[in-house]
């Protein structure tokens, strides 16, 4: 079902207001935190400025662009993206414009390029497109979400997204199906147990539930309880079909899909 290698792509945040507080750096203790995860086998960072957990709020572009903007600098100074692909946690093009200007080259956009002025700022610079759905906004996404069918209604979003980037001369697209975005639990464990069904996109599959509130609609705890939940929720979407995890633990995750992917190499008697 999956054909490409498993990547990880670790989470930087420079906010006051994510939901998991070690998962929060400012300039150079970013760099360093960056660093650590390329060591520790990321492939791929992503870099925020605005929370988008549930009840957040957004901000204005000067805003995230003034939160953003320090590091940015630092990881284009040091080179850094030599190292590991960047990736941009944003809707906001002005924002994007600048980080695919410094060495980034992934929009990670949770709107779905719901924006054409973001569509046109990738296709400027031939960025590789995180297309995530999301039901709603982060105000209010998780009062009562409801679909037909939640799996078919993706579908059905991603064809129209898919359809729209392509009218931009996007092609290098990364699907995600929005873990924990305007989705009941139930849901959520719908989606993780049919992601294979997206696989007929023929685009990568990223899985992005890490230390979210699911895990504690499964059993009781906190945002930093939560790693056990985490790797079984994210192993487990590994082998049905994702190949990329989005997770604030590297080093964890890395050693987890290599032992997988030691015990898949072998064949069964």
């Amino acid at each position: 079902m999956k054909n490409n290698k498993t990547k990880i792509m670790g989470i930087i945040n420079a906010n006051e207001d994510s939901f998991f507080k070690n998962s929060r750096f400012y300039g150079s203790s970013a760099v360093l935190k960056i660093e650590q995860m390329i060591n520790d086998g990321a492939d791929i960072i992503d870099l925020g400025g605005v929370s988008s957990r549930p009840g957040s709020l957004a901000v204005s572009e000067e805003e995230e662009l003034s939160r953003v903007k320090p590091i940015i600098d630092l990881i284009y100074e040091e080179k850094l993206y030599e190292n590991v692909r960047f990736s941009l946690d944003s809707y906001a093009a002005k924002v994007l414009d600048y980080a695919l200007s410094k060495g980034f080259s992934i929009v990670n956009d949770i709107t779905g390029l719901e924006n054409d002025a973001v569509c046109k700022v990738a296709s400027k610079y031939d960025a590789q497109v995180v297309i995530m759905h999301m039901q709603n906004n982060p105000q209010n996404m998780q009062q009562s979400p409801q679909y037909e069918n939640v799996v078919f209604d993706i579908d059905k979003f991603f064809k129209e997204r898919v359809e729209k980037a392509k009218s931009f001369g996007i092609n290098d697209i990364i699907l995600d199906v929005g873990i924990g975005f305007g989705k009941n639990l139930e849901h959520n464990l719908t989606l993780i147990k049919n992601l294979g069904y997206f696989s007929h996109f023929g685009f990568e599959l990223l899985i992005a539930a890490s230390r979210k509130s699911m895990i504690n609609s499964i059993v009781e705890s906190s945002p930093q309880e939560r790693l056990p939940g985490t790797l079984a929720i994210h192993l487990e979407s590994i082998k049905n079909g994702a190949s990329i995890v989005r997770c604030h633990d590297v080093k964890e995750h890395f050693q987890a899909i290599q032992v997988q992917e030691a015990i898949n190499s072998v064949e069964i008697l």
